[in-house]
């Protein structure tokens, strides 16, 4: 579930406080080494104990560790992964896989209930094994995201919006969430074909999605079940959503229920009023 917002409140929340840190210890809890994607466990305790991390950043919904002698720590949340960072390593849940203790005394971990997220540390002249973060677009708020970007991008894809904003190759960091929040904000159906956008609509569109992910990082993101940011805590956008989780509830712009859809197998929500349907074209 993590997506841009969420993964910017975990690096903005602990970035200062693991800058500079040594890795003193890596433990991999018995049972939960599948998160560990490269290199071998045994490896991946060796090389990344002792190592120095000289930045955390982000790129799109991954973690980027810095490490000293251009070793670089990848850890994609995916759906229930979360990285926090604690003073006493018994704060940390039953879900917690790895554990780093840090030279200072605290201690840096990753959980993960379903154990659906990925580790990976490789040194830097390998970035693209990691096929997800090599390919990604511009992300939303960057000056490469422009209105003709998006405009350029849509016009020669024949999908639907809704899938076509998914797609980390086009804009990376957007995921269910805030894909239905911009486009009820922009008032586009999720079923519309990217292609057949108006100028008009794409320079909404871009409006939009700049607007809830700004919106999601300043409330430190959305918590509706596992997301905590790197200091164990909530975020606070879910009590801002248009659409998202509110089937059956009332558009906050007109009063029509909310509907939910399947898109690609992903549950999707809009407003049927609001955001009007693709045209059916009919024979002549």
């Amino acid at each position: 579930m993590p997506e841009m917002p969420e993964v910017e409140s975990i690096i903005t929340g602990i970035r200062d406080k693991i800058i500079g840190r040594k890795i003193d210890g890596v433990m991999v809890f018995e049972g939960k080494e599948n998160v560990i994607k490269y290199p071998s466990l045994m490896k991946f305790v060796h090389n990344l104990t002792g190592r120095i991390i000289k930045d955390f950043r982000r790129r799109g919904k991954y973690i980027l560790l810095e490490l000293d002698e251009d070793w670089l720590l990848v850890i994609h949340l995916r759906m229930t992964g979360k990285l926090i960072y604690v003073t006493d390593p018994t704060e940390v849940d039953k879900y917690g896989c790895v554990q780093m203790h840090l030279h200072d005394g605290n201690y840096l971990v990753y959980g993960d209930i379903r154990r659906l997220g990925t580790l990976d540390l490789i040194k830097q002249e390998e970035i693209s094994r990691i096929k997800g973060l090599y390919t990604l677009g511009p992300e939303p708020l960057s000056e490469e995201f422009t209105t003709k970007y998006l405009l350029s991008k849509t016009r020669r894809d024949y999908k639907k919006i809704k899938t076509f904003l998914l797609d980390q190759k086009n804009i990376a960091g957007l995921g269910n969430i805030y894909v239905d929040e911009a486009l009820a904000i922009s008032k586009i159906h999720p079923e519309r074909i990217s292609a057949s956008l108006t100028t008009a609509e794409v320079e909404a569109l871009h409006a939009a999605i700049n607007q809830v992910i700004g919106e999601g990082i300043k409330d430190g993101g959305t918590s509706f079940r596992d997301y905590r940011n790197g200091l164990n805590q909530k975020g606070s956008h879910q009590d801002k959503l248009y659409v998202y989780n509110r089937a059956g509830q009332p558009c906050k712009f007109c009063g029509t229920p909310i509907s939910k859809i399947l898109i690609n197998g992903r549950g999707t929500h809009f407003c049927e009023k609001c955001q009007k349907p693709p045209a059916i074209k009919r024979d002549k």
